[in-house]
């Protein structure tokens, strides 16, 4: 490791830095996105109960771990049990040391009839959203880019009626499982206009998420019959409403699925996150001429390595992703463990310094 502890001071801000990189010119630096959550409210000496239940404090908590790294990430509100509460269903709040994020406790959907049953919700007022939009108003009131998820349908269907049972009638009932879908696309383009109307398409960070699309969960064929479909919808969809771009989180194991998103429309350029599994020369190969890439530090390593380990991952990925055409951010491969060292995450922001550089 580079025994230099003076860090070189930034010559953008987050703000020029995204800037110039959706509009293809120079930056400073690589950029970084560590995709705090949990971790800001234990590194902030606040609950994880009030983090995710009050807009306010979740706001106050993810800006001084901003400043704190000076990341470039735009902040968020919520969790990954999108869709569970939105529709009808309960969510628990983590209340434990041992509850690291919002889960769902029960499913709207409990049976096949329930599925003929659901309906579209207001999404004004559905689950989480209302708070989510308290959260957007004080980042647009910073001049903060304004966060929303809108997907992946696959995710939002899982949350819906639960993984277990999507999965049995993907295989055994697709019909049910494409009537979840058809309600689960239609919210995440609801939930992209209801945004882009109230702040502007300029200032809409439009974002889907897509663990349960990994391979880890669904087959390559199953991906193509009732991810891709949803997922192409979504996006050229969300494009037409006049987003500027979409931020994938391709979450998991992704790399039988890879020839798919590359079908899919971004805008130019897009923003597309790996987890670690899929190697950062292979996703520049299959993405990086239209899109952002960014990646993909081990979440494992960050909680459970020290310091050296995760600065010389950190290193490899900038060293494989610096020049990837349409731009490289250096990030975790999926939301920072809340309780990872401080050290481990300030080990990217030096890996950062110490080969991130553009001249």
């Amino acid at each position: 490791m580079n025994e230099n502890w003076n860090l070189r001071p930034d010559r953008m801000t987050p703000a020029e830095r995204m800037k110039a990189l959706l509009s293809g010119k120079p930056i400073d630096r690589v950029g970084f996105y560590p995709f705090t959550r949990g971790f800001c409210a234990i590194n902030t000496g606040m609950t994880m109960e009030t983090f995710y239940s009050e807009p306010a404090s979740s706001f106050e908590a993810q800006q001084w771990i901003q400043k704190m790294y000076n990341h470039d990430e735009a902040l968020k509100f919520g969790g990954a049990c999108y869709g569970a509460w939105e529709f009808g269903g309960d969510i628990k709040i983590p209340k434990s040391e041992w509850q690291q994020a919002i889960s769902v406790e029960r499913h709207p959907v409990q049976s096949e009839e329930d599925v003929e049953k659901l309906e579209l919700p207001d999404v004004t007022v559905a689950g989480s959203i209302p708070r989510t939009m308290e959260f957007s108003k004080l980042q647009r009131a910073a001049s903060l880019a304004c966060s929303i998820s809108v997907g992946s349908p696959l995710m939002i269907a899982g949350n819906i009626c639960g993984v277990e049972k999507l999965m049995r009638w993907m295989l055994k009932k697709p019909v049910l499982a494409h009537r979840v879908l058809r309600l689960a696309t239609d919210f995440g383009v609801a939930v992209a206009k209801y945004w882009l109307d109230t702040f502007g398409a300029d200032n809409v960070d439009i974002r889907d998420s897509a663990p349960t699309d990994s391979n880890q969960v669904i087959s390559p064929k199953h991906f193509r019959d009732f991810s891709f479909p949803y997922l192409l919808e979504l996006h050229e969809k969300v494009l037409a409403l006049g987003a500027k771009y979409i931020y994938s989180h391709i979450c998991g194991e992704q790399n039988l699925n890879l020839l798919f998103w590359r079908e899919l429309p971004f805008g130019d350029p897009g923003i597309a996150g790996f987890g670690h599994e899929v190697d950062l020369t292979k996703a520049i190969e299959m993405l990086g001429d239209k899109c952002i890439v960014v990646g993909n530090v081990e979440p494992r390593i960050l909680q459970t390595g020290n310091p050296q380990e995760v600065y010389q991952q950190s290193r490899e990925c900038i060293e494989k992703g610096k020049h990837a055409p349409r731009g490289f951010i250096l990030g975790t491969g999926c939301e920072l463990p809340p309780r990872s060292p401080a050290a481990n995450l300030f080990a990217m922001k030096k890996a950062i310094n110490d080969f991130g550089w553009y001249e």
